[in-house]
């Protein structure tokens, strides 16, 4: 199948796969023209490092997937390490969001939000004191 078609069937657009195939997540084969031929295996890797990428893994991570994927004697371990560091990363970003909700709460708080020119958030923005 041509890049469109496995574009439609990975969900991914072109622009994605050609850059996959550059930094080598997939390797298609290529016809006599010089043009990319994609299999049903392609397209699912595809898919694979479509879901793996909307999880938020990291490329490195989608290689290290795709690798495991790949090999039939994995152990389940293996997987679930790479999953597991990502969770830690998740659930730290998750702390530092709820922090930040946290500050912005407050500055809008402290915001009068009326027509004078003295804001809190501006003076916060500045590290000017109020």
């Amino acid at each position: 199948m041509n890049i469109g078609m496995v574009a439609s069937e990975s969900g991914l657009p072109a622009k994605t796969i050609r850059y996959y195939e550059d930094i080598g997540l997939i390797t298609p084969s290529r016809l006599e023209n010089g043009y990319r031929s994609y299999n049903q295996q392609d397209a699912e890797k595809l898919r694979f490092l479509q879901r793996a990428r909307s999880l938020g893994f990291s490329i490195e991570d989608c290689r290290k997937l795709l690798s495991l994927y790949e090999d039939k004697n994995r152990a389940s371990a293996d997987v679930k390490a790479v999953a597991r560091k990502h969770l830690g990363k998740v659930e730290q970003k998750i702390r530092e969001l709820e922090s930040l909700r946290g500050t912005l709460n407050e500055l809008v708080k402290c915001c009068h939000g009326d027509d004078r020119p003295d804001c809190p958030i501006i003076n916060d923005l500045t590290g000017k004191e109020a």
